[in-house]
């Protein structure tokens, strides 16, 4: 017979599996390769407002907005004209448009050769402890 914890344990990994698995299903086009659709940016009329995660908005840092995606989570947003890609950091909810499947901040959108809108397939970057410690030593 499970204890209460065994069965809170299998309980919250289960729906850890379904929210992960879920986030990507709710726009145009999603795969295993990532979900596809297309991508903005926002700024001036954000800068200085708190984003959904509690952070001030700036449009300098590489982040962006995602509807469902976990604050904190890290994608990967590669253009699918120029095949430029970007790794940015969710951070607030949106975009609110339909079609749209991210919005980009300002320095994003530009480190990415965007003007307006893009094609794009964004995927989650897997943290792993490696990656974590060549990250700390840049």
């Amino acid at each position: 017979m499970l204890s209460r914890k065994q069965v809170f344990a299998a309980t919250l990994v289960g729906f850890a599996a379904f929210t992960t698995s879920a986030a990507f299903a709710d726009t145009p086009s999603s795969s295993q390769s990532g979900q596809h659709g297309v991508a903005s940016w926002y700024g001036p009329g954000f800068y200085g407002r708190k984003t959904a995660s509690g952070e001030r908005f700036t449009g300098k840092a590489l982040t962006a907005a995602h509807r469902t995606l976990p604050f904190g989570s890290m994608v990967r947003v590669t253009d699918k004209r120029s095949g430029r890609s970007i790794v940015v950091r969710i951070n607030d909810r949106g975009p609110f448009k339909r079609g749209r499947v991210i919005d980009l901040s300002a320095a994003a959108a530009r480190a990415l050769g965007m003007g307006g809108v893009a094609p794009v397939v964004v995927t989650p970057v897997v943290r792993t402890a490696a990656n974590e410690a060549q990250t700390s030593n840049r």
